[in-house]
């Protein structure tokens, strides 16, 4: 069984507030359908994040159209699996996921059942692909661990699978181990267990983190070509850089398997970006000045620089607070250099290590914090002679108001 795998397209990202991304995913797409031609998978799985927000332009979805049909239309036997990622709103992805199976492309954006005992008989036919060479068990992104259900549906397979062909799971989720450079988590990220997600799979084809690796074999992260025993646990990484921060090459991997608990050949495909990242000034620590900051950056544009860029600058630094418009004002007439504003600021780490933490939350945390004592309460810290008492009393006004309001 040959799959191409990859993960966390993000189309319609909009980057710093200005730039469309359009053309790098165009350009992603290219070397994408090159390699399909060359190595003629029997899959393309899409490992979740689809687009980069849950409510995607009109453009944005007529370019994932027009791609995918295209795509399908070149390579009719080509299997497409594509799962949802926490990016992606699973209802609107699910909403046309039978029309997309005309196109042999399998869309799969609902959660498994909680209570699986008591689903309809044959839920887990929602949840798998078959192939002549294999199996596809295609999970979106879970809030929440499911191991009982990831392990029912790998069990499922296993009756079936009485020919012993490979069988590959999708999943999107941060999986212990993995190494998270280039992410500005902060210690916020869920992590899931590897021993959560079910045994039975040859290969895992994992979306969320954006960095190439195999997990549990970190030395491998550069290779090109590794070979293991099966039961592989690996991130594509995104199809484009998202941030300066992941200051390494991204990839697709070219995955075959020659047999179910057999070996599992892993070929990095190194993306060759249209756009670069850049942290300024390259040869230093930091600017000093604006003159020096503004001096560095001609240097840069001088000499063919490209791309996107950041910029380091000494938080000592006296920076008139014009000083954006100022950077914008000379790549104005340069399409092809794009700014990141958010400046990282030397020396400013020490700084801050003297002032109070702030409290750090998961998303799903706070969209679950119904009360909003909850939220006070573990950030009391932060605001000197705030009473909790007060504040209690107050809210116990307004819910006693509220409800007078609502019998009248």
């Amino acid at each position: 069984m040959r799959i191409i795998h990859t993960a966390d397209l993000h189309l319609g990202q909009i980057l710093y507030q200005n730039y469309s991304r359009e053309d790098e995913h165009k350009h992603f797409f290219r070397q994408l359908e090159g390699w399909i031609e060359e190595y003629n998978p029997d899959a393309l799985v899409v490992s979740g994040d689809v687009f980069d927000i849950q409510q995607p332009g009109v453009q944005v979805k007529m370019f994932f159209n027009e791609y995918f049909v295209s795509l399908h239309e070149k390579y009719p036997k080509l299997k497409i699996v594509i799962t949802a990622g926490n990016h992606d709103s699973p209802s609107r992805l699910h909403a046309d996921h039978l029309l997309w199976k005309a196109q042999n492309v399998h869309i799969v954006a609902q959660a498994p059942p909680y209570d699986i005992e008591n689903a309809p008989t044959g839920w887990e036919e929602n949840y798998i692909v078959r192939l002549e060479s294999g199996y596809i068990v295609a999970l979106p992104f879970l809030t929440g661990e499911r191991p009982v259900q990831i392990q029912s549906l790998l069990d499922y397979v296993a009756k079936e699978n009485a020919e012993s062909k490979p069988v590959v799971m999708m999943a999107h989720a941060a999986v212990t181990d993995m190494d998270f450079e280039g992410h500005d988590f902060h210690g916020q990220v869920k992590t899931v267990d590897a021993s959560k997600m079910g045994r039975g799979y040859d290969y895992l084809a994992l979306g969320h983190i954006h960095k190439p690796q195999t997990i549990g074999h970190r030395d491998d992260q550069k290779e090109e070509v590794v070979n293991y025993p099966a039961g592989v646990m690996r991130y594509s990484g995104s199809a484009l850089h998202v941030s300066c921060d992941e200051r390494y090459r991204h990839s697709v991997s070219l995955v075959d398997i020659d047999r179910h608990g057999g070996s599992v050949g892993i070929r990095q495909l190194f993306i060759n970006e249209l756009r670069h990242f850049h942290i300024l000034p390259s040869d230093k620590e930091a600017y000093h000045s604006q003159k020096e900051t503004l001096d560095g950056l001609k240097a840069f544009i001088s000499g063919g620089g490209r791309g996107y860029f950041r910029l380091h600058i000494d938080y000592k630094a006296d920076i008139p607070s014009d000083f954006n418009q100022t950077v914008y004002k000379m790549i104005e007439n340069d399409g092809e250099l794009r700014y990141n504003p958010k400046t990282i600021w030397r020396g400013q780490e020490e700084h801050e290590k003297t002032e109070k933490p702030m409290p750090t939350f998961e998303i799903a945390d706070l969209q679950q914090m119904t009360d909003p004592m909850r939220f006070i309460e573990k950030t009391i810290d932060r605001y000197d002679g705030l009473s909790l008492e007060d504040l209690k009393a107050a809210f116990q006004e307004v819910e006693e108001y509220l409800k007078i309001v609502q019998n009248e």
